[in-house]
């Protein structure tokens, strides 16, 4: 968990995208954007689990999936039998959204209850990825994303495996990235109140590994599992 900072002090620089009204921020709360892309890297790469946006015949859709960066792409993977991938597939236009939820923040009066959060909005378009380079190295990435060491100790993807398993690309256009990282704002008349008022962290914790029972047993738990952490 990162240290809270006073909402004065949160920075909000210059972006090196151009900002469209896809990415235009809250005029109530601007100092909550951050347009760094190293800020909008580490939340992404801290992040497993995104959700995608798109519409097809006017209708909205939302699915959430797994998914790894390679700097400026975003991969996602699933089966080829899927109706979702195969209409990512003809290359449509998405929004890639990934949230850390990081506190609960408890102020004296409900109204002023808020969520420390950060957040990556990410726009672009799908492409179906064919070369088998990329692919493996789709493949290879998506698995040191969700767990760093696995990819060269499990069986690696054999041809049946690969044909089973579509890549979908989405080249990050341009993103919004928002952060709300600081302590209770209660309003004046409120602060003599008896309440309780402070911030409650929360942050994902594996819990302890649980050996599956079937096959060779006897097998030590690898130390990137043991040592398994985000962020």
């Amino acid at each position: 968990m990162r240290p809270l900072r006073p909402q004065s002090e949160i920075r909000n620089p210059q972006s090196e995208m151009e900002k469209t009204s896809r990415i235009h921020g809250s005029r109530y709360y601007p100092k909550r954007y951050d347009f760094d892309p190293t800020v909008r890297n580490a939340i992404l790469d801290e992040g497993l689990v995104c959700h995608v946006s798109f519409v097809l015949d006017n209708q909205p859709f939302i699915i959430p999936t797994g998914y790894c960066r390679v700097e400026e792409t975003l991969y996602l993977h699933g089966s080829v039998g899927s109706h979702f991938f195969m209409q990512m597939a003809k290359g449509i236009p998405v929004s890639v959204a990934v949230t850390h939820l990081d506190a609960l923040v408890l102020a004296r009066s409900v109204f002023n209850h808020s969520m420390n959060y950060r957040s990556v909005v990410a726009f672009g378009k799908t492409r179906l990825v064919e070369s088998d380079e990329e692919r493996w190295l789709a493949a290879e990435r998506f698995t040191e994303h969700v767990i760093p060491g696995r990819w060269a100790e499990a069986r690696q993807p054999n041809k049946s495996d690969m044909m089973k398993t579509m890549f979908i690309a989405v080249e990050m256009e341009e993103a919004s990235v928002k952060i709300r990282e600081h302590g209770v704002g209660d309003d004046a008349a409120d602060m003599g109140m008896a309440v309780w008022a402070g911030v409650l962290p929360l942050h994902l914790v594996p819990q302890a590994p649980e050996t599956d029972e079937s096959g060779v047993q006897g097998i030590p738990v690898p130390g990137y599992v043991s040592n398994y952490r985000r962020g």
